[in-house]
């Protein structure tokens, strides 16, 4: 069977649903080849246009990103063909390839902003350890003249990291303090009670 012939003889709506389709679909595959590699998912700095939609806690969902409007265009025109093949209305057809386009969008979507919540960046937040206990590793001077160690849970993992005390006695190692504050990197302890 000849292509022309048989391109010639589709309806309108299913030229461009083809045309819709088959496009997106490659950019689709490219994407996800890239993303398999170690590319940033084909994104080329396109995700200029965003919008939040508010998931509680602070979390936003950009919805209108490079991803989720070619999932959003490969799954309309792959619907909408196979609605139009299955004896739908045009009508009928759009609507369900609308749908279908649509949920597909958001599922994309969702999907990305879970993955990027898996992603640490590696920063420690030392601030998030005030009001932690945990244990002297070498024994603080008193009245901040000079640096101990403390190990302490920051961020989920076991840190060690340098403490000063305003205390008039030094507290010696393996005695529990809590976390008061912070100074730059070093933490501000008290003896544990």
């Amino acid at each position: 069977m000849d292509i022309n012939i048989w391109w010639e003889a589709l309806p309108i709506l299913q030229k461009v649903y083809w045309l819709i389709a088959v496009p997106t679909t490659v950019v689709f595959l490219v994407q996800l080849v890239m993303l398999l590699i170690g590319g940033h998912g084909g994104d080329l700095d396109v995700e200029s246009v965003d919008m939040d939609i508010e998931l509680g806690h602070g979390a936003g969902l950009d919805v209108f990103t490079f991803k989720s409007i070619v999932s959003f265009l490969m799954f309309f025109g792959w619907s909408g063909l196979a609605a139009a093949e299955s004896g739908f209305a045009a009508v009928g057809a759009l609507l369900i390839s609308f749908t279908v386009g649509l949920i597909m969008m958001l599922l994309t979507a969702w999907i990305f902003m879970m993955l990027l919540r898996l992603q640490e960046n590696g920063i420690m937040r030392t601030n998030s350890s005030i009001g932690s206990t945990g244990d002297v590793y070498i024994a603080i001077p008193a009245k901040k003249a000079g640096l101990g160690k403390v190990q302490i849970v920051v961020q989920g993992a076991l840190r060690t990291l340098d403490a000063m005390t305003d205390e008039a006695t030094e507290i010696k190692t393996g005695a529990l303090v809590e976390v008061i504050d912070v100074e730059g990197s070093t933490l501000i302890v008290i003896p544990k009670i």
